[in-house]
């Protein structure tokens, strides 16, 4: 691995996303969803389901102030299983001091409190801050003096604790907390949930691991690896890089532990063992740096990919960052919608087999797509290839954002490519998908997770190393990074790039040098050549010296006047020099109106188009088109192949914001030639058309208008 190339996210604190759009996203999560989210947590939502993750931390601290007061006289309790979603008999009256939801509930909290740590950088909110700081005193107050911290075996019986790794979630558990906690530290300063999660981090180094009398066992739904990767990046102690490395390099190998695990169980007659496990379910067929192929739940498979890349980054593992190179070619090329989603089917909210990517039953789940995000952002950071980043936008512009309504107080678990309302009510074999996005979930991974991606963006968009600094996303705002040969002070000069963009409307954005007093500042500024655009016709000036196109012939010598060598490297325009203050860099990006066609492995989009422009997917919607979208089709000979007679309008008035709408030449069957006398079937017969123009809105945007039909795929 070459580490010259490896870059860091920049600090948050060092990053204002005012573009605005992003800016629109991020206020929504701060004015809305936080609070809306800490109302859910506490059970104060109504009509939504009951989180109960509050409610379980309250429990476990009387529990705790219990046992100070009764001293040897307090009974622990034993272990009772009681279902993976343990519900109250009563849902009126729950019982204060008995455990409740899903296993993983207290992962609602850690979520939450890392979209406000990254909230508060850019948004200093006094009251927001001080919820927070009385969540974590409870939160804190419920930890056990030996470290541990998860709700569900503190009030059902320590006795079974790391007993049930495959079905149960205390590492993942774990990995939300210490990501949670680092966000807040950073956003705050504040360190009294951090020193939480160091401390049960700790435990679980002393449980788990190498030496004979350690537990060879590792997370069933992966997390803890990046997390563990962060809580080393931020406090310095290898301890933790070699517990997620551990766990990395121990799963899937022989003798297998969730077999062992099962067969123990089996054995001991455990009432919460007795599912069968797939090891594909969880990535632990076989040992990762021999997986060839992305399988089973796609949200761990993710978390896990990401987890991989961060050791493989850390100890510059150049097997482990092969088998990343592998998994991601997989994905990327077989299992990847066109949305950004990942995970086709609902068996197991999981990657299907090659190619398969059904519409209308797709899965797709938001957390999915995040935690692709994650990974894709952490193959940047170990090389600047702008497939990376192409797949980063995809996943960021589209299903993550679809997940979340443009009022910010509902929410989507599954994101499919085609919607019949009818057949969602009265289909079991889909009964995952809703055409309208859900208050609150049981099971709410999603809404926190879209929040804290969000919140975060400016890392996604921005990384730096000493020499450079990477433009990964196109956000308006600003950046900030210092470079130079020392460490700190007179050595190392900051540099700050101020810029404005139309991203993902328009083609074009600007950036700014501000060097100060100390300029000229020597570094290299690398700029994402966008997959969804025209290399040829990309324009790009700096301080006033333009060239068109990108190739690195063109450029050689373009930018001598402003003292700038200029070369393309895997997708990303480096220019380096001497930079100055007011110095500025300016893009045009030709953004083309695109029909993709996917590959003919993938049989549900045979005959089929998808339209694209820049990163933004769009979708047809009963809302515009009327009923029976299945009868258009696109009618190239208006349309043209390259797109030239289909319409790109920038609309105000419908969803409240600026979006781009398409309007797209297609023939629709005017009568599909049976009455209701002729029966089912009839001779066939030429389709009888007419023509028409078929409106495309953006797909995060779909279900904001009521019940309707919806589809990605248009047939051709």
């Amino acid at each position: 691995m070459d580490k010259s190339r490896f870059s860091r996210p920049i600090d948050l604190h060092d990053v204002a996303v005012t573009d605005e759009f992003w800016h629109r996203e991020q206020e929504l999560v701060r004015t809305e969803v936080i609070p809306y989210q800490w109302e859910a947590l506490n059970d104060r939502v109504e009509g939504a389901d009951p989180s109960y993750c509050m409610h379980n931390f309250k429990a476990a601290v009387r529990q705790k102030e219990r046992e100070g007061e009764q001293g040897k006289q307090f009974e622990a309790p034993a272990y009772s299983y009681r279902g993976f979603n343990a519900l109250p008999e009563d849902p009126k009256h729950p019982d204060p001091d008995k455990f409740y939801g899903f296993v993983f509930q207290d992962t609602d909290f850690s979520k939450w409190i890392e979209a406000v740590g990254y909230s508060l950088v850019n948004h200093p909110d006094p009251e927001l801050e001080r919820i927070a700081d009385g969540a974590i005193d409870i939160v804190c107050a419920a930890q056990l003096d030996n470290g541990y911290l998860d709700t569900y075996y503190i009030l059902n019986g320590m006795d079974r604790a790391f007993h049930c790794l495959r079905w149960h979630h205390e590492l993942y558990c774990l990995g939300h907390l210490i990501e949670g906690a680092i966000a807040y530290w950073q956003g705050t300063g504040k360190d009294k949930l951090l020193k939480a999660a160091e401390r049960f981090a700790d435990y679980v180094a002393s449980v788990f691991g190498p030496e004979p009398d350690q537990c060879k066992g590792y997370p069933g739904h992966e997390i803890a690896e990046m997390a563990l990767v962060r809580l080393y990046e931020a406090t310095g102690k290898d301890k933790y890089l070699k517990l997620a490395k551990f766990f990395i390099d121990e799963r899937g190998t022989d003798p297998n532990y969730f077999d062992y695990e099962g067969e123990r169980d089996r054995r001991d007659n455990y009432k919460d063992t007795n599912w069968t496990f797939d090891l594909p379910y969880a990535q632990a067929h076989k040992p990762v740096r021999e997986q060839r192929e992305a399988v089973g739940h796609a949200v761990r498979a993710g978390y896990l990919y990401s987890g991989m890349a961060d050791v493989a980054r850390e100890t510059a593992d150049d097997t482990l960052y092969d088998a990343c190179r592998t998994l991601w070619r997989n994905i990327v090329d077989r299992k990847l919608y066109i949305t950004g989603g990942i995970g086709g089917t609902h068996e197991g909210e999981a990657f299907s087999y090659n190619y398969d990517l059904p519409n209308d039953t797709a899965y797709s789940e938001t957390c999915a797509a995040i935690s692709l995000a994650f990974f894709a952002r952490r193959m940047l950071e170990i090389e600047a290839k702008s497939e990376y980043g192409d797949v980063m936008e995809q996943a960021l512009y589209n299903t993550v954002l679809a997940g979340m309504a443009l009022d910010g107080k509902s929410f989507f678990y599954v994101n499919p490519l085609e919607v019949n309302p009818e057949a969602c009510a009265k289909d079991k074999r889909i009964g995952h998908v809703k055409p309208v996005r859900q208050k609150w979930f049981g099971c709410a991974c999603c809404p926190p997770n879209i929040a804290r991606i969000v919140s975060s963006v400016g890392e996604y968009a921005f990384t730096a190393n000493d020499s450079t600094l990477f433009v990964h996303l196109y956000a308006g705002g600003s950046v900030s990074a210092s470079f130079g040969t020392g460490e700190a002070g007179d050595d190392r000069r900051q540099l700050t790039l101020e810029g404005t963009s139309e991203i993902p409307w328009g083609g074009k954005a600007s950036y700014t040098v501000h060097a100060g007093a100390q300029a000229p500042v020597h570094a290299t500024i690398a700029f994402r050549i966008p997959g969804w655009s025209v290399p040829s016709g990309i324009k790009v000036s700096v301080d006033g010296a333009s060239v068109s196109g990108v190739a690195s012939a063109e450029l050689a010598g373009a930018f001598g006047a402003a003292g700038k060598s200029a070369e393309v490297r895997d997708g990303y325009l480096y220019l380096t020099g001497d930079w100055s203050d007011g110095e500025t860099i300016a893009f045009d990006f030709p953004i083309p109106v695109r029909a993709k066609r996917a590959n003919p492995q993938v049989r549900e989009d045979v005959g089929k188009v998808a339209f694209v422009r820049g990163p933004i997917t769009f979708c047809a919607e009963q809302a515009d088109n009327g009923a029976d979208l299945q009868l258009n089709r696109v009618d190239f000979a208006r349309a043209g192949y390259d797109m030239e007679g289909v319409g790109v309008r920038r609309v105000d008035d419908v969803f409240g914001f600026p979006i781009v709408e398409l309007s797209v030449p297609v023939l629709r069957l005017a009568d599909d030639g049976l009455t209701p006398g002729e029966g089912l079937y009839a001779d066939y017969a030429p389709a009888v058309e007419k023509a028409a123009e078929l409106t495309l809105i953006p797909y995060f945007t779909w279900a904001n208008r009521g019940v309707g039909e919806m589809a990605v795929w248009v047939r051709a």
